[in-house]
């Protein structure tokens, strides 16, 4: 695994050797951020503030550093997660741009300064082990995003869950585009 594109560009990032931990395959995420940057209209990520959810190893929210965005910060509730982020974001010398939280995504307090909340670019990736089907649970994890103030009008929120389990944004979400990429389903919402 490592980052695809940006000032980082074929920096290796570390996996974690666990079912639960499943990053975003490199051909995935290289599509994701194509879409991001040729083809959301009024969209940059230059600049931009990332949050990356149920973050894994990090490689979303570490690839949109990458690629311009000034700040980044990481949830997760496993603590072997949160361990790997930290050596991930230290290994690509973004260890300053970073926000490192442990908290259950779907019950969400209201963002710390360090957030520098509202994030305008957030990532959500449920774990396929979840005791919940991951569109269930990444439909909860957006709702618990706005209620608490972690994003706002004109966030672009990217969700992936299996393609062959159906996802329905929440309310007051609008669906931009959706993707397949092998058994991945990516959808891009603009709250």
């Amino acid at each position: 695994m490592r980052i695809v594109g940006g000032k980082h560009k074929r920096r290796p990032l570390k996996a974690l050797p666990s079912k639960d931990i499943r990053p975003t395959s490199d051909r995935a995420r290289e599509a994701i951020f194509n879409v991001l940057e040729h083809g959301i209209h009024d969209f940059a990520i230059d600049g931009a503030v990332a949050l990356d959810i149920f973050a894994g190893t990090g490689a979303l929210g570490l690839e949109a550093l990458s690629r311009g965005a000034k700040h980044a910060c990481f949830i997760d509730s496993d603590p072997r997660a949160i361990k790997c982020i930290r050596e991930n974001a230290g290994q690509v010398g973004e260890a300053r741009n970073v926000t490192i939280l442990k908290l259950d995504a779907v019950n969400l307090p209201p963002p710390p300064l360090a957030a520098q909340a509202p994030c305008n670019l957030v990532f959500l990736d449920p774990p396929y082990q979840s005791g919940l089907d991951k569109s269930n649970l990444a439909a909860d994890a957006l709702q618990s995003l706005r209620a608490q103030a972690w994003i706002g009008a004109g966030s672009l929120c990217i969700v992936e869950v299996p393609a062959k389990e159906p996802f329905s944004p929440p309310k007051d979400f609008e669906e931009l585009d959706r993707r397949n990429y092998g058994a991945a389903q990516v959808v891009f919402l603009k709250l």
